[in-house]
C-alpha cells in the first residue's frame, strides 16, 4: 500500500475528486492548507497599501491505494490538476506499513 499526498490549487479539487472516484479510489481526505514553493507568494494591493502574501491557499488531498493503483492515481492527479502555470502543486508517494479499519479491526490491503 502507498499513501499519495497531492498539494493542488483549490479550484481543481472537484475535478481531482471526480477523476479519482472514476478510477476506483475509495476514500480521500481533503485539508485546506497554506504554503509556498518556488512562487514564494505574491504582492497584493488592499486599500491602497501593498502587502506580501507569503502563504498561498492550497488543498491537500490524501489517499491510500494498493501498490498496483499508484501510477494510475498519480497520472490522474497530474492530468487533472495541471494548469501549466507555476504553483500547480506537488505529489508525494509514501509507503504504508499497516492499515486497520477501526470498526471491524480488519487489517491490510482490504482496508483500502
Amino acid at each position: 500500500m502507498k499513501k499519495i499526498e497531492a498539494i493542488i490549487k483549490p479550484f481543481k479539487l472537484d475535478d481531482v475528486k471526480d477523476i479519482l472516484t472514476e478510477i476506483g479510489a475509495q476514500g480521500l481526505t481533503v485539508t485546506e492548507v497554506k504554503g509556498f514553493g518556488r512562487q514564494k507568494g505574491h504582492t497584493e494591493l488592499y486599500r491602497g497599501a501593498e502587502y506580501v502574501v507569503d502563504f498561498l491557499p492550497k488543498i491537500k488531498v490524501e489517499m491510500v491505494v494498493a501498490d498496483d493503483m499508484v501510477e494510475q492515481a498519480v497520472e490522474a492527479v497530474i492530468k487533472t490538476a495541471r494548469t501549466g502555470r507555476i504553483g500547480d502543486g506537488k505529489i508525494f508517494v509514501l509507503p504504508v506499513e499497516e492499515a486497520v479499519r477501526i470498526r471491524t479491526g480488519e487489517r491490510g490491503d482490504s482496508v483500502v
